[in-house]
């Protein structure tokens, strides 16, 4: 560009370097409130799977106690498992009807 050219370009560069000035901050604040909602989101998303992996660990802890639990009981004194036996009818055949 030829000298003339650059002389009329001081104006056009004040209003660039202003235009940054004025607009840098909102800027910078909405990526930064961006960047926060997102370390809030995550935080929020991990906690909740911590919860729910506490609370379904401890529904199957209680499931696990309660079976030693039952089986324990039902142990007889000699350490083995007691068989309960059970009556059964014996099926009734039908013959010519």
């Amino acid at each position: 560009m030829t000298r003339r050219r650059w002389a009329d370009a001081g104006p056009l560069g004040l209003g660039v370097v202003a235009c940054g000035a004025c607009c840098a901050g909102p800027i910078i604040g909405f990526l930064a409130a961006a960047g926060v909602g997102a370390v809030v989101g995550a935080v929020v998303f991990g906690l909740a799977g911590v919860v729910v992996v506490a609370l379904v660990g401890g529904v199957l802890w209680r499931r696990r106690q309660r079976r030693q639990r039952r089986q324990q009981q039902r142990r007889a004194p000699g350490g083995t498992t007691e068989t309960r036996s059970v009556a059964v009818e014996p099926p009734r055949l039908r013959t010519g009807a």
